[in-house]
């Protein structure tokens, strides 16, 4: 297996405030890293000024994401991992908006039906939370299950691309 790594030397990382609880976006100057939720509200921004106009494009169409005027991120991604996580953080990418998948609807979309259980352990440690849509990806019984920010952030976001806007208003 290969694993894509990313120098953090000239990483930047920047954190928001959003309807889930403060997120924290990181990024070197050739994509984001991270997007983590419920982060430590008073962290402050850090790294290389050349990865900040990224930082505020993410910041910016997070903000729209969550106003409901965004419904597919056009930002470039530099998260490290495997290739097989990487196939599979690509087909979360491929999820249309205000949709779920099953975790064996990915093993067959990568090519690979059997690892069902190998793609919940991707989808489970996809660094880009949000923008990488890891929330749309259910139990086969139509149950939601696990999400690394939470079950009850994972129902917010659901219920936002469900239209159910009124969950934001502030």
């Amino acid at each position: 297996m290969t694993d894509t790594r990313v120098s953090r030397a000239d990483a930047a990382h920047v954190t928001m405030a959003s309807p889930i609880g403060t997120i924290a976006v990181s990024a070197v100057p050739e994509g984001l890293t991270h997007v983590r939720t419920g982060a430590d509200p008073v962290a402050r921004a850090w790294g290389d000024a050349a990865a900040m106009p990224l930082l505020e494009t993410a910041v910016r169409q997070l903000e729209a994401y969550f106003a409901g005027r965004l419904t597919e991120f056009d930002l470039p991604l530099a998260a490290s991992g495997t290739d097989f996580r990487q196939r599979v953080w690509a087909a979360l990418r491929r999820i249309p908006y205000g949709t779920t998948v099953s975790y064996g609807d990915i093993a067959r979309d990568i090519g690979s039906p059997a690892a069902v259980r190998a793609v919940g352990a991707a989808n489970g440690s996809n660094p880009i939370a949000v923008i990488v849509p890891c929330h749309r990806v259910i139990g086969s019984d139509g149950k939601l299950t696990g999400y690394s920010g939470g079950v009850w952030r994972k129902e917010r976001l659901l219920a936002l691309e469900r239209g159910e806007s009124g969950l934001f208003a502030a």
